[in-house]
């Protein structure tokens, strides 16, 4: 890395960005690729990469999705440009001889799916911050959740895959009325320490 971002890309990303609850705008297919092709370029172990995205942006998509949406999700979820879902694939190895050709990664990971269920949540928690962070890079604002009923998502859009639904992202140009008191954070001290 050649030199550190400005005091303007850092906000951008981390000091001033915040988590919205009601968004304006509309999100290119074009932007939501771009999107991608940012995420994609984060590191995970092993370059497993088990995460798998659903951009929900059609009318026929955001139906599927409400009947899964808590009820204080639902509105700003249907009011969205855009929901990614986030999942994880737990057959995410048989991936890795593209992706990890070098050795045998694939072999690190054979077995049930329950064995692969930690190192792809793991994984999987990775990528979808690494998609927070390309959407904020792309001046685009991010409403993470959980709050949903992952069986009904499953079922609408992960049928018959290894892929089990973990987070939902609303992207759009998030509208500040929407907006709490900044929460605080623990400083260095409360959550660090150097040895």
């Amino acid at each position: 890395m050649a030199h550190v971002l400005n005091d303007a890309a850092l906000d951008q990303l981390f000091r001033t960005a915040r988590t919205y609850n009601a968004f304006t705008g509309e999100v290119s297919d074009q932007t939501l690729r771009q999107l991608y092709d940012l995420l994609k370029w984060g590191p995970t172990a092993a370059n497993t990469g088990p995460a798998r995205f659903v951009f929900v942006k059609s009318p026929e998509a955001k139906a599927k999705l409400g009947p899964a949406l808590d009820p204080g999700n639902y509105r700003k979820t249907m009011d969205a440009p855009v929901t990614v879902i986030i999942g994880r694939d737990l057959d995410f190895h048989e991936k890795l001889p593209y992706l990890f050709p070098h050795v045998d990664a694939k072999a690190w990971f054979d077995g049930p799916r329950e064995g692969r269920d930690k190192p792809a949540l793991l994984n999987m928690s990775l990528q979808a911050a690494y998609l927070i962070l390309a959407a904020r890079s792309l001046g685009l604002d991010a409403g993470p959740m959980t709050g949903f009923d992952h069986a009904k998502v499953d079922e609408a859009f992960f049928t018959g895959t290894a892929i089990k639904s973990e987070i939902l992202v609303n992207l759009g140009h998030g509208d500040p009325a929407s907006l709490y008191p900044r929460s605080p954070r623990l400083s260095f001290d409360e959550a660090a320490r150097i040895e």
